[in-house]
């Protein structure tokens, strides 16, 4: 089965993504997210780059839980982001 080419819109989604893990990792190190969350570092940098951009949803969530993101934070703040404006919260890892 041929997949359809990726859109746009299902490109920039994945580059936003990628820039919500990454704010949401802060200092910590890439590789010990990807020990956390049982992903490979590899795997991590790509979707972190965006060069993956509509990684498979449980590799989301494990990187999710690795940071300490709320998946529900993460949906909302993907579907939310204007301008590159994240949606406001109540302190979670987004509005550190």
């Amino acid at each position: 089965m041929v997949r359809p080419p990726l859109s746009p819109e299902e490109r920039e989604r994945g580059r936003r993504l990628g820039a919500l893990l990454r704010a949401a990792r802060g200092s910590r190190p890439p590789a010990e997210v990807a020990a956390a969350s049982g992903v490979s570092l590899e795997a991590l940098r790509k979707i972190e780059s965006g060069r993956v951009p509509t990684p498979a949803f449980f590799t989301v969530a494990a990187l999710a839980g690795a940071v300490g993101l709320p998946l529900d934070e993460l949906a909302a703040a993907l579907a939310g982001e204007l301008a590159g404006e994240l949606v406001p919260d109540r302190g979670s890892a987004l509005s550190a």
